[in-house]
């Protein structure tokens, strides 16, 4: 047995998941371990093929398919966003961070396609959660709940042209809420659904057959249940695989709202790694794995980044703090105990599937163990 399969075995016999799926790739090398099951119960073995709920690494794959619109020409990195979303064409922002949330200036200058890649658009969540502006957007961004109970993506967009953003655009980096509306965005210059449109630009092209915002009954017995940690230690079920998945939400965030597996994560990576396949143009594979955020951004988002930097939907390592840190370093973690990077400097693909929630913005325990794991493999 690998010390991949021991570092995630480890973690399946204290209780810690009931099973995860490790991947670890090289070129052609690639090494795949499955432990657990996909379920408490023990109900079937976990599978290299099992679908999980990847959440926030989501981000990556929405902003590489709103890019290849900007490799078109349909829109660019310039462009004012309300053109496509006039809803929020005349934002309010907080005159100070701390500042009530009626107590509001003009933004002074509109939000560009560049603000919602770079997550410096003005809306999103800093590192303290309790600025007045903060928890207004927490109400309408509410992740305790489903997607399928947000609401559909025009009311949602009037909501938040209510809510005034923390920082005036390009300002700072916030985190979350600039993904949605990548989603949306591309809905609307594309003329199609979210789930349509990137079916057509990612997951068709590069055979990502078991990706997307449901799971139909044919696949159900390789979807995992999901968890949350208990206050008692235990593991609190969350959704089943007949539950939240079984249609396409109402609300199809670019942010979040992914299935998907090991294999189709790394379709993704390789086809970045070998320079966008003919999907997306070498410079816009550049653009998303180089970081766009100065020191006094990074340190601002340390809750979050810890430091690193940040591309065009996923961090971008500038530090080598722990030994996974090697600069160039892309991608991000999922709040439903997910993470996937790519390694430009040395091609290497990192991918951690877990059915365990994090219990906030810190990688877990083994997503770290994962990475230093996969660091000395």
């Amino acid at each position: 047995m690998s010390s991949l399969h021991d570092t995630l075995r480890d973690s399946v016999d204290d209780g810690s998941v009931p099973g995860a799926v490790g991947l670890v790739a090289r070129g052609d090398d690639v090494e795949v371990v499955a432990v657990g099951s996909v379920d408490v119960e023990g109900t079937a073995p976990m599978a290299r093929d099992s679908i999980f709920r990847i959440a926030s690494v989501t981000k990556p794959i929405m902003a590489a398919a709103l890019l290849t619109l900007v490799d078109e020409g349909r829109i660019g990195l310039g462009d004012p966003v309300a053109e496509w979303l006039p809803e929020l064409a005349k934002p309010l922002v907080v005159r100070t961070p701390t500042s009530p949330v009626d107590d509001v200036v003009p933004a002074e200058r509109p939000v560009t396609v560049e603000d919602l890649l770079s997550f410096r658009t003005g809306w999103g969540l800093p590192s303290d959660f309790s600025l007045p502006a903060a928890r207004a957007l927490f109400a309408i961004q509410d992740h305790s709940r489903p997607f399928g109970q947000w609401p559909d993506p025009d009311t949602w967009l009037g909501l938040l042209a209510q809510v005034p953003m923390l920082h005036q655009p390009g300002e700072a980096w916030l985190y979350g809420t600039s993904s949605a509306l990548q989603g949306f965005l591309a809905a609307r210059v594309s003329g199609r659904s979210l789930p349509g449109f990137l079916a057509e630009r990612i997951f068709e092209p590069l055979g990502m057959r078991d990706t997307g915002f449901e799971v139909p009954a044919s696949k159900r017995h390789r979807f995992t249940s999901a968890y949350a940690p208990a206050e008692d230690g235990t593991l609190r079920l969350t959704d089943t695989p007949d539950g939240d998945y079984g249609r396409v939400p109402r609300f199809p965030s670019g942010g979040g709202g992914l299935v998907s597996t090991a294999d189709d994560w790394l379709a993704f990576a390789r086809m970045l790694r070998a320079g966008g396949q003919g999907l997306l143009s070498p410079t816009s594979v550049s653009r998303m794995t180089t970081n766009h955020l100065t020191a006094a951004q990074r340190e601002a988002a340390t809750l979050f980044l810890e430091g690193q930097g940040w591309g065009y939907g996923g961090q971008v390592d500038v530090t080598p703090v722990d030994p996974w840190n090697v600069p160039g370093r892309y991608g991000w973690i999922g709040g439903t105990g997910t993470t996937a990077h790519l390694v430009p400097p040395t091609g290497t693909v990192t991918i951690l599937l877990t059915q365990v929630a994090m219990s906030g913005p810190t990688p877990t325990r083994l997503m770290r163990e994962f990475w230093e794991c996969a660091a000395g493999l």
